[in-house]
């Protein structure tokens, strides 16, 4: 067939627009378009509308299920003498406000004294709900409490711009929900797995950091560095090795920041080794160990401003090794395949220390990470 033959077609012809043509044929081409013309964006909200209505009712189920978890917990393993429902619901509308950045000079110890305040307070009003409550248990029930909190408000901020975009008939306003919508229900799902695990003081993902220097602890004398943090001193090789990390089997992440401070103050090691969950990226595989160089922690920043404060002043050398995993590998129950990195992230210790230091020098050695479950 040639190129002219091809060409040479009639529109007419292909639309049915011709003299012969057929009015229904028509109408069939046509009302699609018109519709579409007018009505485009509105059939679009309702089809996106459509699906996230449905991750919404789901995110409603995880924060009605994970509070009710919460207050049969307390119920059944505290026995409190009044009900708990209205304190705890108080507490899942709780809310930080961050202090002014216009001027941001000093902001980091004024976010850190704001989020410490909000933890104190927290803990202090956990411990009202038992007389006889140990701070394993205390600290179980915070976690589950940031957990339910954290859901609340997952639906909260979906349902705020569905209804809004909802009422408006504003498909532009629902765009950026429809693609966020996959990443909140990913980490949602996440933390309603994380709540078996914590009620049971069981070891999650995140804590594997904890967990390869809580083995390296062991038949060593602790010492407090900091509220919930420990430390204490092996060998290797000729070389002082200073041991950190929260202080477990308590569900708490310790304060590092202080401890490290603290430590490097008396002892002036001469390098940091920091080791820590990571969250890989799609395609990579999890329990894959890699390399690198910084303070390797996370949270809103100021745990890591203090270490690379105290490292920049006295200038030492800071590694990091880290373990990468999902969102849900990192808050539900650590996989058996994490925890068999242990040995391997242990050996990658030994060779960063023995690559960077000389006999007679010394490392400070951190395990990040929820302690949940993990002694030392």
């Amino acid at each position: 067939m040639s190129l002219m033959e091809l060409t040479n077609f009639n529109i007419e012809q292909l639309f049915g627009f011709g003299e012969d043509s057929n009015p229904l044929l028509w109408l069939i081409w046509i009302i699609p378009l018109v519709l579409f013309m007018f009505y485009g964006q509105r059939i679009q909200l309702k089809i996106s509308a459509s699906e996230i209505s449905k991750s919404l009712e789901k995110l409603k189920k995880f924060k009605t299920e994970s509070r009710t978890e919460l207050i049969d917990y307390i119920k059944t393993n505290l026995k409190p003498k009044n009900d708990p429902t209205p304190k705890l619901d108080r507490f899942f509308e709780h809310f930080t406000i961050m202090p002014v950045d216009l001027d941001p000079n000093g902001l980091v110890p004024k976010i850190r004294h704001i989020v410490r305040s909000r933890e104190d307070y927290i803990r202090s009003q956990v411990r009202t709900f038992s007389d006889d409550m140990n701070r394993v248990e205390a600290s179980k029930i915070e976690n589950m409490l940031e957990v339910v909190t954290l859901l609340q408000m997952f639906h909260k901020v979906v349902r705020h711009f569905y209804l809004t975009a909802k009422k408006q008939n504003n498909y532009p306003l629902i765009l950026p929900l429809q693609m966020m919508i996959p990443f909140i229900m990913e980490e949602a799902e996440a933390l309603k797995g994380a709540v078996p695990a914590l009620k049971q003081g069981q070891p999650i993902g995140d804590g594997i950091g904890s967990l390869v220097i809580g083995k390296m602890m062991l038949d060593t004398k602790k010492n407090t560095a900091a509220f919930e943090t420990v430390w204490s001193e092996s060998d290797y090789e000729g070389r002082k090795l200073l041991l950190l990390k929260a202080q477990g089997p308590i569900a708490t992440v310790g304060r590092l920041g202080d401890a490290v401070q603290k430590i490097v103050l008396e002892n002036k090691p001469d390098i940091i080794v920091m080791v820590d969950a990571a969250l890989k990226l799609e395609g990579e595989e999890s329990a894959s160990i890699a390399q690198g160089f910084g303070a390797s922690i996370g949270g809103i920043g100021t745990e890591r401003y203090q270490i690379e404060e105290v490292a920049t002043k006295y200038k030492i050398p800071t590694y990091a090794i880290i373990i990468k995993q999902s969102v849900k590998e990192a808050i539900t129950l650590m996989t058996k395949k994490i925890s068999d990195t242990a040995e391997n992230v242990t050996s990658q210790i030994y060779e960063c220390i023995k690559e960077n230091t000389k006999a007679g020098q010394s490392a400070l050695v951190i395990g990040v990470g929820n302690t949940a479950g993990i002694s030392q």
